[in-house]
């Protein structure tokens, strides 16, 4: 008899063990809580960091004079991986401690995670953000074939549509951006130089083919984050802190052998008058990289890769209007019809994914399990 009392106090014991454990799990997000729970708080935070990343960085590009992206990226991991030791000192946040085995497993995807920003500062040099937002729709395609081939994912019919209007909208939008850049307004026009109507349109190919690099970083990166994930178990926390940790000796490298580190150059990217704000605008394009960084890895996480980035695509209509209301990007017909195009296919996308997730839980449901049938 008396080995029941005995039996409950360590059952209860082991129960305050697992609630424990349990709890330190998600707040080191290493739990993958309920999707119905856990998805609507990591896509509102990806929207708000995605259009503060956005905005800050098309500003500091934005300079007439400004070529040095790869030292504008290594500050904005600095200050990063600051923010997250010092959030982790104060214990708020805990990950895993540097460890180089981790390190080389996951240094080609902090390398491919440069890539992404570096082309992505690119084409936000020569193209607006509307223009930007919408091509990074493109994105959405390649990743959701790379889960068919790598996760075993499927494209259904109602997908192929959304995809159909993805890609009309960005035609759409190359075709409004060039006709505004030959308006009789441009000065290139009026002035009746072909020549320089021939750089106005050579400066839209290079941010365009700048956007195709993106494109195709932005999904190798994703679908390889997912998979290394997986094999790692990192939590978001440890996803973010070796995303920019690992990034930083490669930006300063890259830094030194490919840009201009000469004092008059220093002047044309950082002149007197705007140097002390530009300088701000780059520490907290870092701080919010925090927000980018983790977010991302969250909503890879709690949903799919490719959900991830249809959030993106939803995201564009808001992040379109901050280029139109803060750098007067164009608001024409043409650049309206685009970003409105671009939303319909992810609406299309969004339903089609909802559908398919009903049919493929009909379809479990019609299974009967093993033991019911021995019964």
């Amino acid at each position: 008899m008396s080995a029941r009392p005995s039996t409950s106090r360590e059952q209860s014991k082991h129960e305050e063990d697992d609630v424990a454990e349990m709890k330190k799990a998600i707040a080191t997000g290493a739990v993958k809580e309920s999707p119905s729970v856990s998805a609507l708080p990591p896509i509102v935070c990806y929207c708000i960091a995605s259009i503060l990343m956005t905005v800050v960085n098309k500003f500091v590009v934005s300079g007439r004079e400004f070529n040095m992206n790869f030292l504008l990226l290594c500050i904005q991991s600095v200050v990063c991986v600051s923010c997250v030791a010092l959030v982790k000192k104060l214990g708020v946040i805990s990950f895993r401690e540097f460890d180089m085995k981790d390190a080389k497993a996951w240094f080609p995807i902090s390398f491919a995670l440069v890539t992404v920003i570096y082309t992505g500062s690119k084409s936000l040099q020569y193209l607006s953000i509307p223009v930007y937002t919408i091509f990074k729709n493109l994105t959405i395609i390649l990743i959701a074939y790379g889960e068919v081939i790598w996760f075993g994912g499927r494209v259904t019919g109602l997908t192929l549509v959304s995809f159909f209007f993805m890609v009309f909208s960005s035609v759409v939008a190359a075709w409004a951006d060039i006709s505004e850049a030959l308006v009789l307004g441009d000065p290139a026009v009026s002035e009746g130089l072909a020549w320089n109507i021939t750089g106005v349109v050579r400066n839209l190919n290079v941010g365009y083919f700048w956007m195709l690099l993106n494109c195709l970083a932005s999904a190798a990166y994703v679908l390889a984050m997912r998979k290394r994930i997986k094999v790692t178990g990192f939590s978001d926390w440890d996803s973010m802190f070796y995303n920019n940790l690992l990034s930083i000796p490669v930006l300063t490298v890259f830094s030194a052998i490919a840009e201009d580190w000469s004092y008059a150059n220093l002047v044309r990217n950082f002149p007197d008058e705007t140097r002390n704000f530009l300088l701000f605008a780059i520490a907290f394009s870092g701080a919010a990289a925090v927000g980018i960084s983790y977010t991302t890895a969250w909503c890879v996480r709690v949903t799919s890769s490719t959900t991830y980035s249809m959030v993106g695509a939803l995201n564009k209509l808001p992040v379109a209007a901050s280029g139109m209301i803060f750098f007067g990007d164009p608001v024409t017909v043409g650049s309206v019809s685009a970003v409105s195009l671009g939303f319909f296919a992810g609406l299309v996308y969004a339903v089609a994914k909802n559908n398919q997730k009903k049919v493929e839980a009909a379809a479990q449901q019609t299974i009967i399990p093993l033991s019911t049938r021995s019964s």
